[in-house]
């Protein structure tokens, strides 16, 4: 087996953990076909009892801690200079010196980056082929930001986006190819980033639906009488943070009007302040953290994803539908999930459509709808499938295996020797 090079900037485990789930997928792909040598960051002492399980897979790891306080005040010293703070948050000696023995030591000539900000520990390698997974626009992200807060934040959030698109761009033409996570967000790039068009492409996340299945039973987690409604994420992270808020004061009540048992549950690890503040409100719930999300898919009447900012594939929608639930989802939310609207789920443009159908699905299940959700997710979202893009772009000249090649990258010259 070759060896190759992975560097994550999060460890990814556990697998059905939101923002770890394509990361460990990608990990798991690789290590079928080649002497993975891992280096990532652990920035939740919770993650820590994950690393023998990521250790199975790899023939070396080098996982360093990342204090999220420090590296924040860390990164401001990127204000001093042309740089985004992303990648002052991540730096780190240690790891880099891994990096450099471990490309010297094992001839690696193949390397994968998941998220922009894992590039800066490579950029100055010739010798190897390198993919960089940027997942999303994240400077698109940050812009989409700084139009939700008001001065400074505003102006910080700009800069990060406007400092993040240009080191993406230099990214983009300095590595063998760039992927996203659907063809609208590889889209969006080829625009911002028109000098690197050949060398973008993307491969959908995927969804065990052998896990997230109907199939399988759970005890319910809701309280007699509630007629559930169920929004599942990381309750830290802001786009989500602002839509639960959303739905909570601009959608709820319209519901209870009409529906008094009607619950709101915001299910979803480290809810900040103002998540939990909703609890406050009728008919709102905040769980925190849970051991495992599907009781409260299984058992939901109805799943919602309100978000207003939004890159890439949200993996709460995809993880609902496979759980054959119906799904009411905002524009933002269904970029790049190519389902029908009104067949496999529904779309909502404001509040009073989300509650109209919100209600709607509440007083009568739609069967149809549910079961096509879930064939929607069986027929597109398979990881094995998806992950045979990366194969060919990291090895342009291997026999195809009998998979999907990349669609928007031909004739990728192989890596300097």
């Amino acid at each position: 087996m070759e060896d190759l090079l992975l560097l994550v900037h999060r460890i990814p485990f556990p697998p059905n953990k939101g923002d770890k789930i394509r990361s460990y997928h990608l990990l798991k792909h690789l290590a079928q076909q080649y002497r993975v040598h891992l280096g990532t960051f652990i920035d939740d002492d919770n993650d820590w009892q994950y690393v023998d399980k990521v250790k199975e897979l790899c023939a070396d790891t080098h996982i360093a801690r990342l204090d999220p306080r420090t590296a924040k005040i860390r990164s401001l010293g990127a204000l001093l200079g042309n740089r985004p703070l992303s990648l002052d948050y991540y730096r780190n000696a240690g790891l880099q010196t891994w990096i450099d023995t471990t490309i010297r030591q094992h001839g690696i000539k193949r390397i994968v980056v998941f998220s922009s900000a894992m590039a800066q520990f490579v950029e100055h390698i010739d010798g190897a082929r390198r993919v960089v997974d940027f997942v999303d626009v994240d400077s698109d992200k940050w812009l989409q930001y700084a139009d939700k807060k008001i001065w400074p934040m505003s102006w910080l959030y700009r800069r990060e986006g406007n400092q993040l698109l240009s080191y993406e761009r230099r990214l983009a033409r300095e590595c063998d190819a760039s992927l996203f996570v659907s063809e609208a967000e590889a889209a969006l790039f080829r625009q911002l980033a028109p000098e690197s068009s050949a060398k973008i492409d993307f491969f959908s996340n995927g969804v065990d639906t052998d896990y997230f299945t109907p199939e399988l039973a759970h005890a319910n987690p809701y309280t007699d009488g509630e007629t559930a409604i169920a929004f599942t994420g990381a309750m830290d992270y802001w786009p989500n943070v602002d839509a639960v808020q959303w739905f909570a004061d601009e959608v709820m009540p319209a519901i209870l009007k009409q529906n008094p048992n009607a619950v709101f549950y915001i299910v979803g690890a480290r809810p900040s302040d103002q998540v939990k503040e909703l609890a406050k409100l009728p008919g709102v719930r905040v769980t925190g953290s849970v051991p495992d999300v599907r009781p409260y898919l299984a058992h939901a009447h109805v799943a919602v994803a309100p978000l207003r900012i939004a890159r890439g594939i949200q993996n709460k929608v995809l993880e609902a539908m496979a759980m054959a639930k119906a799904v009411v989802v905002s524009a933002q939310a269904l970029e790049g999930i190519a389902a029908a609207p009104g067949k496999e789920l529904m779309l909502a443009d404001d509040a009073q459509q989300f509650a109209s159908q919100v209600l709607q699905l509440l007083a009568l299940r739609d069967t149809a709808m549910e079961q096509a959700a879930r064939a929607r997710v069986i027929a597109k979202f398979n990881w094995t499938a998806n992950l045979s893009r990366v194969d060919a772009l990291l090895d342009p000249s291997a026999p195809a295996r009998n998979q999907q090649p990349p669609s928007h990258l031909p004739g990728l010259s192989p890596a300097k020797a």
